[in-house]
C-alpha cells in the first residue's frame, strides 16, 4: 500500500506554496497576491482529492479513488505550516464538501410519501436506506480512504486536534465545521473502540522512549525527574496505557494507580513520599487509587478511552490482587478557583444576592485579611498567599469545603456536572465520595482548586446502575459527607 507520500498532483500543488501571509485582515478569495493564490490552490486540491459520491445504485460498483489523490491531500496539508492556513483548508472542506441537501430533501419526501401509503416493508426500508446514504457528507469518503494509507489513522487524529485548536482559537467555526468535527469523532470512536486497543503496563524496565513519553504526557501531576518517574512505576504503584493496533507501543491514554492501605486523602503522600519498602507486601494493599489519567492525543478528545482504560485496569488489578476491595480516584478539581473568584465578583457587584459566607465567617476573614472580604480574599486566592497563614487556612476550611461541594454537585451544564472531572467519573458510575482539604498544596493544586481534591469511589457492583441513573435522569450519587456540605451551602448561601 502507498504511504503518505505526495503524488504528482500534490507535487505540482506544493510548487505553488508561497511565503506565509503577513498578519492582518484576510483578503477575499480570488484576489491577486499570495493569499488569493493559496486559496485557489486549496480549492483545486479539494476538488481533486475529495471523492464524488456515486449514485445509490452504483455505490458498491464504483472503484475507490486512486490512493495518490488522498496522499496529495495529506502531503499538501502537512506543508501548511501556519495554524490559520490549516484552519482555512478545513473550513473549506467542511463548507464545500458536506451533505447534498437537495438529495436529502428529495429522499426525505420519498420516505414520507411511502409511509402514507400501504407498501411492502422492503420498499420502505430501501427508501430509508437511500435517505441514510444521502445523509453521508462527501468529506467522510476522503477520511475513510485516508485511513487506509500507511499512517493515515494517525494523520486523522492530528487533523482533528488541529480542528479543535482552530475552533478554540476561533479561526474557524459554524455549523458545518461542528458537523465535520462530529463526523470525524464518530469515525475515530469506531477505529479506537476497545477491541482495537492494547493494554500495556509500564515498569522501570520498559523501553526508555516509552518512559519518556509517559513522563512528558503527565498532565495532572508533572514528573520532576527520573527518580520521580521511577517511584511512579515502582513498588506500590502501577502505570498502564492503551496503544492502538496501528501504533503499538505508542501511549494514547495513561492511567497512574497507587496501591495503598486506605483511600488516600492527599496527593503528597502518593507522588512525593517514598514507598514503605522496595518489595510489595500484599497484606498492606487494600485500595487502588486512580490519581492521574492523561490523554496524550488531543485529537481523541471525546472518544471513550479513559472509561475503557479504567475498566480494563480494574480487571487487571483484581487478577493480581483478588482481595482488593476499594477502588477510588483522587481527583483534582480544575475550575473551582475560577468559579469561586467569579462568585466573589458577583457578590461584590450585587451585595446581598450571593452570600458566600456567614456573618461570623466574614468577620473572621476580614480581621485576618485586613479589608472587605470580597476584594481582599480575591487577591489572596489569586496569589496563593493565603496558605502562608495558618489562621486563614483554618478559617477558610469550612466555607471553601461547602462551596466546593456545591460546585461539584450543584453547578450544572445541560443538567450534568459542570466540572469535567466530576462528569467523567459520574458517567463511569462512580460515587462522589469525599472532598479533601489541603489535598494538593502544589502551586498547580492551589491555583486550580484552592488545594482541594475529591475522591470518586467505584463500587463495582453499583457502577452500571449509577451510570444509567446519571446519564438518564442526571441523578448524582454522593456520600453523606458531600450531601451534608451541599446542605450547609444551601442553608448559608444564595447563589
Amino acid at each position: 500500500m502507498q504511504g503518505l507520500r505526495p503524488g504528482p498532483a500534490a507535487r505540482r500543488l506544493l510548487q505553488l506554496r508561497l511565503p506565509a501571509r503577513p498578519s492582518g485582515p484576510r483578503r477575499a478569495s480570488g484576489c491577486a497576491g499570495p493569499a488569493g493564490d493559496l486559496e485557489r490552490t486549496m480549492d483545486e486540491l479539494l476538488r481533486r482529492a475529495v471523492p464524488q459520491t456515486p449514485a445509490y445504485e452504483l455505490r458498491e460498483k464504483t472503484p475507490a479513488p486512486a490512493e495518490g489523490q488522498c496522499a496529495d491531500f495529506v502531503s499538501f496539508y502537512g506543508g501548511l505550516a501556519e495554524t490559520a492556513e490549516r484552519a482555512d483548508l478545513l473550513g473549506r472542506l467542511a463548507r464545500g464538501f458536506g451533505v447534498d441537501h437537495g438529495q436529502v430533501a428529495e429522499q426525505s419526501a420519498g420516505v414520507l410519501q411511502l409511509r402514507q401509503q400501504p407498501r411492502e416493508a422492503a420498499v420502505l426500508l430501501q427508501a430509508e436506506d437511500r435517505l441514510r446514504y444521502a445523509l453521508v457528507p462527501r468529506y467522510r469518503g476522503l477520511f475513510h480512504h485516508i485511513s487506509k494509507l500507511d499512517g493515515g489513522v494517525r494523520f486523522l487524529v492530528q487533523l482533528r486536534a488541529d480542528l479543535l485548536e482552530a475552533q478554540a482559537l476561533r479561526l474557524v467555526d459554524g455549523p458545518h465545521v461542528r458537523e465535520m468535527n462530529g463526523v470525524l469523532k464518530c469515525m475515530l470512536s469506531e477505529w479506537f473502540s476497545s477491541g482495537f486497543l492494547n493494554l500495556e503496563r509500564v515498569t522501570w524496565h520498559s523501553p526508555c522512549e516509552v518512559l519518556q513519553k509517559i513522563s512528558e504526557s503527565e498532565a495532572v501531576h508533572p514528573v520532576k525527574n527520573w527518580m520521580d518517574m521511577k517511584r511512579r512505576v515502582g513498588p506500590y504503584r502501577r502505570c498502564y496505557f492503551f496503544s492502538h493496533c496501528s501504533t503499538p507501543g505508542e501511549p494514547l491514554v495513561v492511567l497512574h494507580v497507587a496501591l495503598t492501605s486506605d483511600i488516600s486523602s492527599n496527593i503528597q503522600a502518593i507522588v512525593k513520599e517514598c514507598p514503605p519498602s522496595d518489595t510489595e507486601d500484599k497484606n498492606r494493599i487494600a485500595a487502588a487509587i486512580f490519581y492521574s489519567i492523561s490523554l496524550t492525543q488531543q485529537g481523541l478528545q471525546g472518544v471513550e478511552l479513559g472509561t475503557f482504560l479504567i475498566k480494563r485496569v480494574v480487571k487487571e488489578l483484581q487478577k493480581e490482587f483478588p482481595h482488593l476491595g476499594a477502588f477510588s480516584s483522587l481527583s483534582p478539581i480544575p475550575g473551582f478557583t475560577k468559579w469561586l473568584l467569579g462568585s466573589l465578583n458577583t457578590q461584590a457587584k450585587e451585595p446581598g444576592r450571593s452570600e458566600l459566607f456567614t456573618d461570623y465567617e466574614s468577620r473572621e476573614i476580614a480581621e485576618l485579611t485586613g479589608g472587605p472580604v470580597g476584594e481582599t480574599l480575591k487577591a489572596f486566592l489569586s496569589s496563593n498567599e493565603w496558605v502562608k497563614s495558618e489562621k486563614l487556612v483554618r478559617v477558610l476550611q469550612a466555607p471553601l469545603m461547602r462551596l466546593c461541594a456545591w460546585y461539584l454537585y450543584g453547578e450544572k451544564h445541560r443538567g450534568y456536572a459542570l466540572n469535567p472531572v466530576a462528569n467523567f467519573h459520574l458517567q463511569n458510575g462512580a460515587v462522589m465520595w469525599r472532598i479533601n482539604w489541603m489535598a494538593d498544596t502544589s502551586p498547580r493544586g492551589l491555583t486550580g482548586s484552592c488545594g482541594l481534591m475529591v475522591n470518586f469511589r467505584y463500587y463495582l457492583e453499583e457502577t452500571a446502575a449509577n451510570s444509567t441513573a446519571y446519564l438518564g435522569s442526571k441523578s448524582i450519587r454522593a456520600s453523606e459527607q458531600v450531601l451534608s456540605l451541599v446542605s450547609q451551602f444551601q442553608k448559608n448561601s444564595k447563589l
